[in-house]
């Protein structure tokens, strides 16, 4: 996966155990999120956005390219049904690069699809479940560029 799949990438989406294994260090504040972002795009040439939803303060991602990084903020929504999110986070991503929008565009937008999904509230059986992908399913996140 390391050496044969992850430099082939455009982006990765990695959560900050993820991150952690990937840098090889202990993430546990914003400016160790970047020092770990820098360092996985040194060591394998790809773009890397940073979760920092799963332990790290609110729902603050960082988006790390060889152009710089940035960071993307956002609120925690307290929702139980975050079944899928990383996924649907990266193919979000992968939908909007492939609608012609910018790398950080593209994460932005995923990012606020994200968001809107979770605050939907949808619950569905026991434990947690999905969020809903269908929150608005006629909105600015269909649009082409």
């Amino acid at each position: 996966l390391c050496a044969r799949l992850i430099p082939l990438a455009d982006v990765i989406t990695p959560n900050i155990p993820e991150a952690e294994v990937l840098a090889e260090m202990k993430i546990t504040s914003e400016e160790d999120m970047e020092r770990a972002a820098e360092t996985i795009l040194a060591k394998f040439g790809c773009a890397v956005l940073l979760k920092g939803g799963h332990s790290i303060s609110d729902a603050n991602d960082l988006l790390c390219t060889k152009e710089g990084s940035r960071w993307l903020r956002g609120r925690r929504i307290d929702n139980p049904n975050t079944h899928g999110t990383g996924c649907t986070l990266s193919s979000a991503i992968a939908s909007n690069l492939a609608k012609g929008f910018s790398l950080f565009e593209s994460a932005e937008r995923a990012k606020a699809y994200i968001s809107g999904a979770l605050a939907a509230m949808l619950d569905l059986g026991k434990g947690s479940g999905p969020m809903n992908h269908a929150f608005d399913i006629n909105s600015r996140f269909t649009a082409e560029k």
